[in-house]
Formats: structure tokens, sequence, C-alpha cells
């Protein structure tokens, strides 16, 4: 009854930051399950449909962006992490989280650096989180469609920061982050 744990979203410049909780089913099992990075979106896709229908149990957590940036990233994550482990409908034995950081838990918690590469329930943790956090941003495109969301997922790509410099921040921009406080300085000298 390990519940492995991971986020999504800790590095982009705007929108939360998702966690995901999952307990496999021994007697179901997913084969492919690997780090969500290392996934195609189309593999990412198939398999969060089969770790939905197969797993003892799942939840997802998150954090949003008042929280992100009255926080910081990295509390904001342990907080979307316990939320997600809180959400699983099966009390797991112990917790197992990608990374070098646990949040505080009820269950034993160890933290494994790299775990979504080979630990299977953190893998699948980390497509739960990752499919939920793209489906989030699409979504969020269709209300600011000029910043570009649906492509880079609020990331800091190059096309992103010139977009953010043209137009400023949004509602759903991560204003204790660097590259968005800057681009809200030069927006205000305008």
């Amino acid at each position: 009854m390990i519940a492995g744990v991971d986020e999504a979203g800790r590095g982009p410049l705007a929108g939360p930051v998702i966690a995901a909780a999952v307990i496999l089913d021994p007697k179901r099992k997913i084969k492919n399950l690997a780090d969500s990075k290392q996934l195609t979106v189309e593999q990412r896709e198939g398999l969060y449909s089969k770790i939905c229908e197969r797993a003892l149990a799942f939840g997802i957590g998150r954090a949003e962006v008042f929280e992100i940036d009255g926080m910081n990233i990295l509390q904001a994550t342990l907080l979307a992490m316990q939320r997600a482990v809180a959400a699983l409908k099966v009390f797991p034995t112990e917790v197992w989280v990608d990374g070098n950081r646990c949040p505080r838990l009820d269950y034993p918690t160890r933290a494994i650096i790299k775990g979504d590469t080979y630990i299977p329930a953190i893998s699948a943790a980390s497509i739960l989180a990752k499919v939920t956090r793209d489906r989030e941003m699409v979504l969020l495109d269709a209300q600011y469609p000029e910043y570009g969301f649906a492509q880079h997922k609020g990331y800091p790509t190059e096309m992103h920061r010139l977009i953010l410099k043209k137009l400023g921040p949004c509602q759903i921009h991560r204003r204790s982050f660097a590259p968005v406080r800057e681009a809200l300085e030069i927006v205000e000298i305008l």
C-alpha cells in the first residue's frame, strides 16, 4: 500500500502547481510507466486513462498562484502533495515522494531522488500530475488566448517571455517569480 507522489508545475511562470498520489494495484499491472517528461503527449494520455482505471486509489492536490506567491514554490508544492495524499480513498501504509523533500504527513514518508524514473507508483503520480496540469493550462488558454498557454503550459519559453514583456502578467502569472516581476515593472514604466 505504497503511495507514490510527484508534482508538475514547479518551474512555470503561470498556473497552479499540481501534485498526484497513486497507490497501484499489484493485480492490475500497467506497462510502460515512466517519468512523464520522458513520454510523448499521446503516451501520457493513454497511461493517464489506464492509471485512473486500474489504480487502487489516486488523488490530485494543487496549490494556487496566490499560495505560490504567498509562501514560495517549495512550500506550495509540499502543500499540493499533502492535498493529493489527503484525497486518496485508500490509506497508504507508506508514502514515497519524488525528489529530496517530503511533505508533512501522518504516514511514514521517504524522499526518493529520481523516483519517477524507476518507482512505478511515483511514475504514475508523475503522469497524473502532468496530464492534469497540462489540460488545465489548455483551458486557461481559452481565457487568456494572447498568452499562448496551450503551447508552453506556462513554462518560461522564449515565446512566453516575449509575450510577458509585451503584455505584462495576467491573473494566473506568479508574481513572486523574477521574470514576471521584471515584466510587471516594464509594463508599469510604459
